[in-house]
């Protein structure tokens, strides 16, 4: 699994901008088009008179981006919703980071030609450092966690002119990295493609990224204490320290071949267990549980998965998805117990609660998730469920904005105070925190998004929906496609899509002008 886009030699497609160029009146506005040139994918997109260029290729995980949606002047990800500026290429919206190479379209006897190409330092400061601006900045900032949401505050912080000290502490080795890619594969060679960035980036662009357990937040005294005694003070400070794993307390819960999954040392754990076994247990089907269970299948092993619910997934995505998902696992040879729990595991079986023993020489818990609130709880922070932050993701204490897994923050498009763990939404607010930390008063206003993949298979969900009182399925989800709307008192509140992404990433905008109409009308 190659988790970094990289240069591919494929050969281009489609015309070639820089020698024949494309007829503008082939070119209708609104439209999308892709080519080369110069050897390189190129995107055209015309937007009334204008006629811009940008590289065709989503820098997050290589998405061809004329196959996703325009937005005024940006572009969105078909696959996992990034979107990016068609006039300077850059990244607006995690999961991307990088920028989009940009390209210069000059125009000659009624068509367009692609020439120079333009790229830069993706961290590069949007537009150069006011000075005036720089002053009110806070002199020294410190994120607590380097997961998704403390390394891109990090990165927004340089790309916003930020010249200040930047402090991202983690007790983690291998930090930061790709999380969502833990669950989908278990070959040995993964966990060389799933670094964020390569060796050196952060220390190239000032990022001091030390390693540590952090054990104490004084916020009278503006300073984190780790466990070796060091200290670090600060001006601005992010906790983004995420959530941990839900764990068993059943007989057999320590064996050594029972395994949860939330870092890159699990990860290694489970595929150290996976080389040796033939038969495994992965108790919960979750959305990392039913991920984990295709990436064993995939390794060839017997997988058998046990959980309480009647459907699986069916709290998220209803009954109706939920149901395919099964049948698309049973399909590949996985065995569900359902309405079953786990009472005991032992060396060489897990004991269910109905009394049957499956036998297993690796198990995988996947039972859900809770944020550590430890650190926020001990600083006095003010907490519900989650660290309660505002609009603008500033937690009770002026200067401490919270992120991620643990906050819990008004919902623009509801009203309601919500808390996500989803790694889009946690990259978005690292940024959006930043931005607000040099005085940009931006609202956390994003429509939350998350994918699971199944096989070849991926379920694309935008919104949130804790619960509904109305379900609408648009399409034939026996044959693999469609979108399910999920309503309450009869506004859309998400939608969930499979083989459908442009129709989801529509369905994004929507949620995003609280326009009930076109999303009745986008979903039937």
């Amino acid at each position: 699994m190659k988790y970094r886009l990289m240069a591919s030699p494929e050969t281009p497609t489609g015309p070639d901008f820089a020698t024949a160029g494309v007829a503008l009146a082939d070119l209708a506005d609104g439209a999308l088009l892709r080519g080369h040139a110069h050897g390189e994918p190129v995107l055209l997109a015309r937007r009334g008179e204008e006629v811009l260029a940008v590289g065709a290729v989503c820098t997050h995980l290589g998405a061809p981006l004329e196959t996703g949606l325009l937005v005024g002047d940006t572009v969105r990800c078909p696959w996992h919703h990034a979107c990016f500026s068609l006039r300077t290429g850059a990244a607006l919206r995690a999961p991307a980071l990088d920028p989009l190479p940009c390209w210069t379209v000059e125009r000659r006897d009624g068509r367009a030609y692609v020439t120079g190409k333009q790229e830069r330092d993706p961290l590069a400061p949007e537009s150069p450092p006011a000075t005036a601006k720089n002053a009110h900045h806070p002199k020294q900032v410190v994120l607590i966690g380097a997961g998704g949401a403390g390394s891109a505050a990090a990165e927004m912080l340089r790309r916003e002119g930020y010249q200040g000290r930047i402090t991202l502490l983690d007790g983690e080795a291998e930090v930061p990295y790709d999380r969502t890619v833990l669950s989908k594969s278990f070959s040995s060679d993964d966990a060389q493609h799933i670094a964020l960035r390569p060796a050196g980036f952060y220390a190239a662009h000032g990022i001091d990224l030390i390693r540590g357990e952090v054990t104490a937040l004084d916020v009278s005294g503006r300073c984190v204490r780790l466990a070796n005694g060091s200290a670090h003070a600060y001006d601005a400070l992010l906790l983004a320290t995420g959530a941990e794993p839900v764990r068993l307390d059943i007989a057999g819960h320590d064996l050594p071949h029972v395994h949860v999954l939330r870092s890159l040392a699990d990860h290694r754990a489970i595929v150290a267990g996976a080389a040796k076994a033939k038969r495994a247990v992965v108790l919960g089907a979750s959305f990392i549980g039913l991920e984990v269970a295709a990436a064993l299948r995939g390794l060839g092993l017997e997988v058998h998965v046990v959980a309480p619910d009647e459907v699986p997934l069916a709290k998220v995505l209803g009954a109706e998805l939920g149901a395919m998902v099964q049948q698309l696992h049973e399909g590949k040879g996985i065995v569900f117990h359902l309405q079953q729990t786990a009472t005991a595991i032992e060396a060489e079986a897990v004991v269910l609660k109905n009394g049957q023993r499956l036998p297993a020489d690796l198990v995988v818990t996947g039972i859900g998730v809770r944020p550590r609130l430890a650190l926020a709880e001990a600083a006095g922070l003010a907490l519900d469920r989650g660290v309660l932050v505002d609009a603008y993701l500033q937690t009770s204490s002026p200067g401490i904005y919270a992120a991620g897994d643990i906050a819990r923050w008004p919902d623009a498009h509801t009203g309601a105070a919500i808390r996500v763990e989803h790694w889009v939404v946690a990259q978005r607010q690292g940024q959006t925190a930043a931005r607000n930390m040099l005085g940009r008063r931006e609202k956390f206003d994003a429509v939350p998004f998350f994918w699971s993949k199944h096989y070849d298979l991926s379920v694309r969900y935008t919104g949130h929906a804790e619960k509904w009182d109305e379900l609408t399925v648009d399409g034939p989800l026996a044959e693999r496609t469609g979108s399910v709307a999920f309503r309450q008192s009869g506004q859309t509140l998400a939608v969930a899509s499979v083989q459908r992404d442009v129709d989801n990433l529509k369905a994004e905008v929507a949620l995003e002008a609280d326009d009930e109409a076109a999303l009745r009308k986008l979903l039937h």
